[in-house]
Formats: C-alpha cells, sequence, structure tokens
C-alpha cells in the first residue's frame, strides 16, 4: 500500500482534464495503490485543490502527465511550484516513449517515467523520490536528501553508492551533517573536528571543503557564507542541484542509463 506520511498528504496528479480520471492514468492507478491523490487540470486553479483538501493539507508528490505535449508539462510545473507550499516537492513527468527525447533535461522534474504505467513501477519511483528528499538522524547514522553518513561504519553513501572518503574528509562531514543548518567558522571547525592542539591554518578546512564538494557533487547542499564560514542545509533547502540543475537533469547530462531510453 503506498500510504503517506501524513494523514493530510497527497499526491498532486496534474493534466489533461478529460484524461486525469482515465483508468490507466496516475490518478486511478495511485488510488488503488491506496495513496491520497488530487487532480488539477493543466489550466486549473491550485487553490481549489487546497479549499477542498483544506489549508492544513499538504502535497507530498507532483505527478505531470504530459502526453504528447512535454512543453505544457514543463510550464504546468513551474506554475504549481510558484505556489510556496509546493516549493522544493518532487515532481515526476509521465510521457510516451516517443516523446522522451524531446523532454528538457533542465524543465524542473526530478524524475521521469513511461506510460503506459506499470504500477509497480510509479508506485517505485516515487517511494525512491520520497527516500532522496527525506532525512533522518540516529546515533550511529544520519540523512540528509540522498546523502547517507554512517558514523559506526565510517561509510558515505548517495543514492546507495559508498564514496572513499579520508578520515578527516568523513569527519568534517560527519560533524556538518549532525549540525546542518547551523553555521560554523573554519576556526570553530578546525577546533571541533580537528582539535585544539592541530597547528595548521583554517585553509586546512577550504582543502577538505574542495575535496568533499568534488566526491559528493549535488549531494552535499553545503554552503559558503562570506566572512561567517560553511553550512550544510537542510531539505528542502537542499533539494536543487548545483546551478538550480535538478536531478533528472543531472543524471541526463552524465548519459547514466534510464527506462526511457529503451
Amino acid at each position: 500500500m503506498l500510504t503517506p506520511e501524513r494523514t493530510s498528504a497527497f499526491v498532486l496528479v496534474v493534466g489533461d482534464g478529460e484524461q486525469l480520471s482515465a483508468e490507466d492514468g496516475a490518478a486511478t492507478q495511485l488510488q488503488k495503490l491506496g495513496a491520497r491523490v488530487a487532480t488539477l487540470d493543466l489550466w486549473g486553479d491550485l487553490a481549489s485543490v487546497f479549499e477542498r483538501r483544506g489549508e492544513d493539507a499538504s502535497v507530498r508528490m507532483v505527478v505531470v502527465e504530459a502526453g504528447e505535449r512535454p512543453d505544457l508539462a514543463i510550464a504546468a510545473l513551474r506554475t504549481v511550484r510558484a505556489d510556496a507550499r509546493l516549493e522544493g516537492i518532487p515532481a515526476i513527468v509521465a510521457l510516451p516513449v516517443r516523446q522522451v527525447a524531446r523532454m528538457d533535461p533542465a524543465g524542473g522534474f526530478d524524475d521521469f517515467i513511461v506510460v503506459p504505467y506499470v504500477p509497480a513501477e510509479l508506485y517505485a519511483r516515487i517511494r525512491a523520490l520520497e527516500w532522496r528528499r527525506s532525512e533522518f538522524l540516529t546515533e550511529e547514522r544520519l540523512k540528509v536528501g540522498s546523502l547517507v553518513v554512517d558514523r559506526a561504519a565510517h561509510e558515505a553513501t548517495v543514492d546507495g553508492r559508498r564514496v572513499t572518503l579520508t578520515a578527516k574528509e568523513f569527519a568534517l562531514l560527519a560533524f556538518l551533517a549532525a549540525n546542518r543548518g547551523r553555521v560554523f567558522s573554519r576556526e570553530a571547525l578546525l577546533g571541533r573536528v580537528w582539535g585544539a592542539r592541530y597547528e595548521g591554518g583554517a585553509r586546512t578546512v577550504d582543502i577538505h571543503v574542495r575535496r568533499l564538494r568534488a566526491k559528493l557533487g549535488y549531494a552535499l547542499p553545503l554552503e559558503t557564507l562570506r566572512g561567517a564560514g560553511y553550512m550544510l542545509r537542510t531539505p528542502p533547502e537542499a533539494a536543487e542541484t548545483p546551478r538550480g540543475e535538478t536531478k533528472m537533469a543531472t543524471r541526463r547530462r552524465r548519459g547514466a542509463p534510464r527506462r526511457g531510453s529503451r
């Protein structure tokens, strides 16, 4: 069963009004899987959805059915994301295989799925996106988006892929992840990670930060605050990849194989 994390959270399916209630459409398929679903016409008013659902309701995922017009799907996503309540909410575009090549990877979507739907795949892609955007903190493990820091195993992974780090790179990452949302000066990081007896300068921190960014890429939402230091952002602030590029665009640019390329 695809149950929401909160009883008031729902999946928003955007598409052609006449097709939104189709038996093989995303809304019907998700409802069969047990999800709370709301539909919105491509030209509809998002405010009306919250009026029906209640102001305390929240969107957990957006699915836009593009049909033969990927450009309209991008426009629809930009429209709904203009609402502050949908800022940072992950989005999937659904389109026929013949339209995959026409889909602009910088259009703002986090993933895509080819129609007709395979219900199990639709379920899996939604859960995978929610996992990437989630975060948790336990005594042994920390998760920020797609980055998981395992302090017990001294291991960091991105989307399940192990990333090799030196002892100090890992120590710096673990400290920042455990204190995400807080700003630390270079001097403070030297004292916390390297210890009071370390005689090196603040440039040591900059060097290790550069190495972490090179190894972790988009998964490390580390912000440099001029004159203040460094801060690891928290979701949904960390939802976008560098330069505003979406994860879907990053994968396309890197040439990673996807289902839609078959």
